[in-house]
């Protein structure tokens, strides 16, 4: 029996239910998401950056640097991983090999967006589009690379924030029609703008509800209301524990130890059953066999 691809899985999930998908900035956070129960996980352009390389989101990180940590998070979790592949690391030539890239790792969905370099995180003020052909050449490019033609390829407009939403809408559609599977309206303004979008365009759409942003927070039955079908929290893991490191920091320095901090820790137990770590263990003795308690 054939083994179900991670695209073919991620399409099946979707045509069924609204799913949150939350950003993964590391594999052991993406483990953690995956025994939460969710559905799929998110490698994000911005988390990654600020997370493994202490830089902005503008742009700055390799190809190369993108499918090691897809890789990382594949390995890490069996959950289809939704992956952000900023503008494509060039044009449509480029884009080609980071289809094929991306797809080898693992990723589930690759996600391509119409800034124009360099490109800025997608609720900052400042940003540029390419025209729209350069964009649809992308997709065309990203459609013929494509190995697995389940493969999801979405296709992210920042358009709304730059050049007004009739223009975000018309892309949308000529996206659709030059191979894009999902459409990314980013940075939309209201409830009311989420809907328009979702009236306006036949498509499965992915909604961004990043914190502090230029759109608004909405849960998850709204959105599934609207009619998105996936709905992003792609840097509110990362937020949440840099601000608790933070904190722990503080009270470290402050009090001379960590002792008020255990009770919001994970414990040593807990950690070695995420990663796993009796299965490792169980693992190495056998391989000395029957003798390996004694071994040295």
């Amino acid at each position: 029996m054939a083994t179900e691809s991670p695209g073919a899985r991620l399409r099946r999930i979707v045509e069924t239910n609204t799913i949150q998908v939350p950003g993964a900035p590391s594999a052991l956070v993406g483990r953690l998401i995956e025994r939460m129960g969710f559905e799929a996980a998110y490698l994000s352009g911005a988390a990654f950056s600020a997370s493994v390389l202490a830089l902005p989101d503008v742009g700055l990180f390799t190809l190369t640097e993108l499918v090691q940590q897809t890789t990382y998070l594949t390995r890490a979790t069996s959950l289809p991983l939704i992956v952000d592949a900023d503008t494509g690391f060039g044009e449509a030539v480029n884009v080609e090999r980071t289809i094929v890239e991306l797809e080898r790792a693992g990723a589930a969905a690759i996600q391509l967006e119409d800034q124009q370099l360099p490109k800025k995180c997608g609720h900052l003020s400042g940003k540029t589009v390419v025209d729209t052909e350069v964009m649809c050449a992308k997709i065309r490019a990203a459609c013929a690379s494509r190995e697995d033609q389940n493969l999801i390829l979405i296709a992210r407009t920042d358009a709304r924030g730059v050049t007004g939403m009739e223009d975000a809408l018309d892309r949308a559609r000529r996206y659709i029609d030059a191979g894009a599977d999902w459409i990314f309206p980013e940075a939309l303004r209201s409830k009311e703008e989420f809907e328009e979008f979702a009236d306006a365009i036949e498509a499965p759409l992915v909604a961004n509800m990043t914190e502090f942003g230029q759109s608004p927070l909405l849960r998850i039955e709204e959105l599934a209301e609207l009619g998105y079908g996936v709905v992003l929290y792609p840097v509110t893991m990362l937020r949440v524990a840099i601000k608790a490191v933070e904190a722990g920091l503080a009270m470290i320095q402050s009090d001379g130890w960590q002792q008020e901090l255990l009770d919001i820790m994970q414990t040593r137990d807990e950690l070695y059953d995420l990663l796993g770590y009796e299965d490792f263990d169980q693992r190495d003795r056998a391989y000395f066999g029957s003798n390996g308690d004694n071994a040295e």
